[in-house]
């Protein structure tokens, strides 16, 4: 009992449900690993989550006031349906009186098609109805909707299609619609089957965005040649913090809730470089300067970055964006990502290195040699940007955009940039526009791509250890390897292996540490602290099997590190044999074609 009141003690996050995007709320929160409320009206959702506590019930704003003070609620997530317009209304009263914010999970909607007949509510869609001698409709806008179109369906046949519940089924007959005239869904009949069935002269439905099927609504009808009448969703808030993804969920629990995830995400060089970009030819297209910017990531989901500093030039507008990237240790953090944007005659999109971006010198990359480190991702997100706002504002113009990082080169320094073969600066990179605390997908790019220049290099042996120690221990070993050879895996040996392996290296030289070693050993290719410790009775049972004497058994059992073992065992013993061995039996499930050699670097080297 006590333990399942401290639950609600930790909880400070209040969702309100029910929906798609309630269940992707779940889903992100949960990776925090604290708890947090999960409020929907009825019962019918289930979600599965480790640290949600489940509400029912409607919350009146007085209700959600209450309880908000009673349990400490320090952030409201509205994930319910856009048409819940009541809901939406208390929830921005109850945070106005709470003084806390509300971060709004929206839907993702296409563009507004011009080809629909778009009302502002269901008594101007019912007006349209009536104006235009429309005098059959099939709606499927929902059972809650039956009373506010009952000024058409009192004078014209009207058919709703409602969810195959008792609950639907009552409140139409409460609202005095026909019975003989309530569709019930049903997952195995199409819409389209439907309409054929029924040969409505209109479909009205609401915007209820990708995840309420919208669109497939709409295609069915243009297939059958029926018009649709769409009732726009209703407009939220100006209050909210409007998000349509996990990623941009996540970025504003952590600004409005800190401590609640335990580390921080961020944004990519590339997102920021694209906040920066789009922000600047808005500028110079518009003349408004923008405060705050959308920008569209790979995986489709929209996310505001705010603009710290515009500069109107000659021809040309500057805009910067402050890199936030989270808890990952990245270089860049805080630093300004600048473009500047102008227009020229010739058409296409042209990047350029400003100050503090780098240039390629050497193949392998992706990018040709001579062309800005602006990686393809970036490129792809800040043209495609760059494109829409061209076709909206019907220019028919090439655009050139310099990316710019001021004190960049200082910063490359601290980079793989040099090893890479990129000069003067950084790398404006990201595949996913989000930057993941201590992210080990940036790192294993990052050993991908200095694999794919060694090989562009010729190079065919390639030498790996964990850092700059054994790196200079190997690099005197094998002196005639050019310096593209030698790559760091840090932690990720299992990752190295199966890069080295898709881009076809003949020869692996690694060199290992002891403490690596251990834990390689025993199976564990991922050899960081945080998911591996040093397995004493692993050590014991190999120091066995090598005829150890009592007193070195002793030792080992009592063992603080593993680079104990060289001051317990000669170099030259049986049991750092058995070592390398066993390891080269883990890494060798990773390798077909490519040949591995280990060594086992001395502490004392």
């Amino acid at each position: 009992m006590g333990d399942e009141q401290d639950k609600y003690k930790q909880a400070r996050i209040l969702i309100f449900g029910g929906t798609t995007e309630g269940r992707a709320a779940v889903e992100t929160l949960d990776q925090a690993g604290g708890c947090f409320y999960y409020s929907t009206r009825g019962t019918e959702q289930q979600i599965e989550s480790r640290h949600a506590l489940r509400l029912t019930g409607t919350l009146e704003t007085e209700q959600m006031v209450a309880f908000c003070r009673r349990q400490a609620v320090r952030l409201l997530i509205d994930a319910a349906h856009p048409f819940a317009e009541e809901l939406h209304r208390n929830i921005a009263v109850a945070a106005e009186m709470l003084d806390i914010p509300v971060i709004r999970y929206e839907r993702k909607y296409p563009v507004r098609d011009p080809a629909l007949v778009w009302c502002d509510s269901y008594a101007d869609a019912c007006r349209y109805l009536e104006k235009q001698g429309i005098k059959s409709l099939l709606a499927l806008s929902g059972v809650k909707t039956i009373p506010k179109l009952k000024d058409y369906w009192m004078k014209y046949p009207c058919w709703f299609r409602v969810l195959d519940r008792p609950e639907s089924k009552e409140l139409a007959l409460k609202y005095g619609f026909p019975a003989e005239r309530l569709l019930f869904w049903k997952d195995e009949q199409s819409a389209e089957e439907l309409f054929v069935r029924y040969r409505p002269e209109a479909i009205l439905t609401k915007e209820s965005g990708i995840s309420g099927y919208f669109q497939e609504k709409v295609e069915a009808a243009r297939k059958c040649r029926i018009p649709v009448v769409v009732v726009k969703r209703p407009l939220l808030p100006d209050s909210f913090y409007v998000v349509t993804g996990n990623h941009g969920l996540r970025h504003w629990v952590e600004r409005l809730l800190p401590g609640f995830f335990p580390l921080n995400s961020g944004f990519t060089t590339g997102s920021c470089a694209c906040a920066a970009s789009k922000a600047a030819l808005l500028t110079l297209l518009t003349g408004q300067e923008q405060k705050r910017i959308s920008i569209t990531l790979p995986c489709g989901e929209e996310v505001e970055l705010p603009i710290a500093e515009t500069k109107r030039e000659s021809g040309s507008v500057y805009c910067a964006v402050i890199k936030d990237a989270g808890d990952d240790p990245d270089v860049t953090n805080q630093r300004k990502i600048c473009a500047r944007v102008s227009l020229e005659d010739e058409p296409g999109i042209r990047f350029c290195a400003g100050e503090g971006v780098g240039i390629v010198t050497l193949p392998g990359l992706g990018l040709e040699v001579g062309e800005p480190a602006i990686n393809p991702v970036p490129r792809s997100m800040m043209k495609a940007e760059i494109e829409k706002i061209l076709v909206a504002c019907r220019i028919e113009k090439g655009v050139v955009v310099e990316i710019s990082v001021p004190e960049g080169e200082e910063l490359a320094r601290k980079t793989f940039n040099p090893k890479l073969g990129i000069v003067g600066g950084i790398s404006i990179i990201g595949t996913s526009g989000v930057v993941r605390p201590f992210s080990s997908e940036a790192f294993v790019a990052t050993i991908r791509k200095e694999i794919q220049v060694a090989r562009a290099l010729a190079c065919r042996h390639l030498v790996i250890n964990s850092g700059a120690k054994s790196e200079r221990i190997l690099k005197a070993r094998f002196p005639d390897l050019i310096p593209q050879a030698f790559i760091h895996y840090g932690n990720y040996i299992g990752e190295t292996l199966k890069l080295a392996e898709e881009e076809g290296i003949e020869l692996l030289t690694m060199g290992i540490m002891i403490g690596k070693a251990v834990k390689l050993a025993e199976g564990n290719v991922d050899t960081h602290s945080r998911n591996v410790v040093m397995n004493r009775d692993f050590l014991l049972s190999l120091a066995q099997q090598t005829t150890c004497t009592p007193e070195i058994l002793d030792k080992i059992e009592h063992l603080a590190l593993a680079r104990e073992l060289w001051s317990i065992l000669p170099p030259e013993h049986p049991f750092f044999t058995l070592i390398i061995q066993k390891c080269q039996e883990v890494c060798s499930a990773f390798l077909k074609r490519c040949r591995l050699e280990m060594i086992l670097i001395p502490e004392e080297s």
